[in-house]
């Protein structure tokens, strides 16, 4: 089954940003020493059965989904929400290390974060989307107006949102949380999940995975298959990932997609370049699921459209139904 072409809309109005001077709201784009981007700041520092489920189609009445720009440093963990995506995105950044975005349709949590600063290749991936809402804490201030001029509804910390919040639990610029609710009336549900992904029964084939580690320059994904608990169980950088209220991350399908990270124009104010990862094109991937790894390749021909993963046979490869990892490494 493949996925039907979306229709999209013909004319999309550019949200507007307003460029508000530099504060403690403002996360990548303050002269605040104590507030870079990158998170090197000084210190002040069931069981799963053969499902059926039908591939995510489009729909009309859908709202658009909601994706958090989610800070991944070691001051920055434990996060909120991020067991509650039913996407977790996560790509590299300034000097190596990584950052992540949630994708939330089916359900909003009561908060989400820390919250960080969109990049250049955000909005590439998010295209594939209809007009989301991108939350996040600001941007480099020359990437700004191209936030404006994107598809999406772009609501960032520095407009002085009330939907934002500090937290006293963390020091800046890793205490800034979103409450999704003030952001979004609902959750649009499933529909508005319009990646090209299939859920269903697990292909013939693969071989036995228990453990996969994915590394970036100054960062690194593990994860462990839980035969108990029938899902992939994260760790970041060498450490168990959980939330804020003690619950495991633990996805049940797990794709490392082998993508051309390049240097894009932008640069921290430390001077790192800004990686821009490529998610439109075709190459190679890994997808991990009932304890198994698939070779599979992927091909996303136009911004607009979904990935179509398919194993090498050329038949969609299918998901195991729950939440989903999707970690760009280096091709």
């Amino acid at each position: 089954m493949r996925q039907m072409a979306r229709t999209r809309c013909g004319a999309m109005t550019a949200a507007l940003l307003t460029v508000a001077a530099a504060g403690s709201l403002v996360t990548g784009c303050s002269s605040d020493s104590s507030a870079t981007d990158d998170g090197r700041a000084p210190a002040p520092s069931r069981s799963q059965g053969q499902e059926t489920a039908p591939t995510q189609s489009p729909s009309s009445t859908a709202g658009p989904v909601l994706a958090v720009k989610i800070d991944n440093v070691s001051a920055a963990r434990p996060q909120t929400g991020l067991d509650a995506a039913d996407i977790v995105y996560a790509e590299q950044v300034e000097g190596g290390l990584s950052r992540l975005m949630g994708i939330y349709a089916s359900k909003l949590p009561e908060a989400v974060g820390p919250v960080r600063s969109a990049r250049e290749s955000d909005l590439e991936l998010l295209r594939q989307f209809d007009r989301p809402t991108l939350a996040f804490s600001g941007a480099q201030h020359k990437l700004l107006p191209v936030i404006a001029k994107a598809p999406v509804h772009a609501v960032s910390a520095d407009e002085g949102s009330s939907a934002y919040y500090r937290s006293a639990s963390k020091v800046a610029p890793h205490n800034l949380f979103l409450h999704p609710k003030q952001l979004m009336r609902s959750a649009p549900g499933a529909a508005a999940l319009t990646t090209g992904f299939h859920f269903g029964a697990a292909p013939a084939g693969g071989s036995p995975e228990t453990s996969r580690t994915v590394r970036f320059p100054a960062a690194r994904f593990t994860f462990a298959w839980s035969a108990s608990k029938h899902r992939w169980l994260v760790s970041m950088d060498g450490t168990p990932t959980v939330t804020t209220d003690g619950k495991r991350v633990a996805p049940a399908t797990v794709v490392v997609q082998y993508v051309k990270v390049r240097n894009s124009k932008y640069h921290d104010f430390l001077g790192n370049n800004t990686p821009y990862t490529e998610t439109v094109g075709s190459g190679t991937a890994k997808v991990l699921r009932d304890g198994k790894v698939f070779d599979v390749d992927w091909k996303r021909p136009t911004a607009g459209d979904g990935t179509d993963f398919t194993t090498t046979d050329g038949a969609p490869m299918n998901f195991a139904k729950g939440q989903v990892w999707v970690v760009f490494a280096k091709a």
